[in-house]
């Protein structure tokens, strides 16, 4: 077995003698281990700053981010939720194939297993792994960000009875935050997706108690409508930047947050 933790203490230099073929899929089969001192140790260390650095290089890129659009349909949760990070940094580092947005956009969506943090498998975040990958598609100008914006959409109003605890509504009001900075979004592309959750969510769906998904939902749009007012960093330590239309989704999250609360 690859001892992944010397690998990185070691700069990250690849073994003597390895095959770079062997080290990839041990990576990739290490980022879907139920065990979280695997999944979420030296071996993701190791694959984003072999990512980074070009050392796994564009073929090898490419068969892997096939792998993990494929990896959606995983019946294990932890490799279903671990895929979009590997995406996010083969998309952050100019690879993307129409194959895995659409992969991506059936699953975000329709993923039922919602934990935040289980006990024994460790971080899975599906809704802020899968936000993660939503915001870097999104601004990337091969893909459409309406499309993305629907995503996110369905995501907030699919049914569930698992309220989000781990800030995952942060996650995903930012990252639709970042997709709404695209400066070829007309204001009319900008606020539509929201219909869909105003529909969804009129005063007179709500009901006693009040739904999970409806928390979810009305957390992120509060959100939101914060990043709206004050732009939204692109990157931890950057400056905030103004929302395209940004008054605009401003006034229609207000419109479409007053039609759910008002009784």
């Amino acid at each position: 077995m690859t001892d992944w933790n010397s690998i990185e203490a070691a700069d990250y230099a690849i073994p003597d003698a390895a095959d770079l073929e062997e080290l990839t899929a041990g990576l990739s089969r290490a980022l879907a281990d139920p065990d979280p001192g695997i999944r979420d140790g030296a071996a993701y260390s190791v694959l984003a700053t072999w990512i980074e650095r070009g050392v796994i290089d564009g073929p090898r890129r490419l068969a892997l981010g096939d792998e993990m659009a494929a990896r959606f349909g995983d019946p294990e949760i932890q490799a279903r939720t671990f895929a979009p990070l590997v995406l996010d940094m083969l998309v952050g580092e100019g690879e993307l194939r129409p194959e895995w947005v659409e992969a991506f956009a059936r699953w975000y969506p329709a993923e039922e297993d919602l934990r935040g943090y289980d006990e024994k498998l460790g971080w899975l975040h599906a809704v802020a792994h899968g936000a993660d990958l939503l915001g870097v598609l999104g601004r990337h100008a091969e893909v459409d960000p309406v499309r993305m914006l629907d995503v996110a959409a369905a995501r907030l109003t699919a049914p569930t009875t698992y309220v989000w605890n781990q800030l995952e509504d942060d996650r995903l009001a930012r990252a639709i935050a970042r997709v709404l900075t695209r400066p070829d979004l007309s204001e009319q592309e900008a606020t539509a997706w929201l219909g869909v959750i105003a529909a969804e969510f009129g005063a007179d769906a709500i009901g006693v108690p009040v739904s999970a998904h409806l928390s979810n939902c009305l957390r992120t749009l509060r959100m939101l409508y914060v990043l709206a007012d004050r732009g939204v960093r692109m990157t931890r330590d950057g400056d905030p930047q103004p929302l395209r239309h940004g008054p605009a989704v401003k006034a229609r999250l207000a419109e479409v947050l007053d039609r759910i609360v008002r009784r």
